[in-house]
């Protein structure tokens, strides 16, 4: 699964389409699987089974996937004499050091800090 802004195809729902949308505008922020509904008026339950249905995870799945991505990009970016590995974890929602890394690592088969140092 990826969580890339192009994966927002026509042959998606139009409410899976704005649920994406939502979570890319948002990711920065502490949301939850109620504000993602809310977002585009349907239940919890709904938007679990749309995404599962079209995107393969649930929604919060997609939304981590994401958030690794965009840590991932700003680690690649990134001044290692300024800038360290948990500051950019937490700004996008990982608060744990370790659990942070282990999915970071799982997912890029590097660990944060040698992405850091570049």
């Amino acid at each position: 699964m990826t969580a890339d802004p192009a994966d927002t195809s026509t042959a998606k729902p139009p409410m899976l389409r704005q649920a994406i949308a939502f979570i890319h505008e948002n990711a920065h922020r502490d949301i939850t699987l109620s504000d993602i509904a809310a977002s585009v008026n349907v239940t919890p339950r709904s938007v679990q089974y749309t995404f599962r249905r079209h995107v393969g995870a649930t929604p919060l799945e997609y939304l981590r996937c994401l958030r690794l991505n965009r840590a991932h990009r700003e680690l690649q970016a990134a001044d290692p004499s300024v800038d360290t590995v948990m500051a950019i974890a937490g700004r996008w929602g990982f608060g744990h050091a370790g659990r942070f890394s282990s999915m970071y690592k799982r997912r890029f088969g590097t660990s944060p800090s040698s992405t850091l140092r570049g």
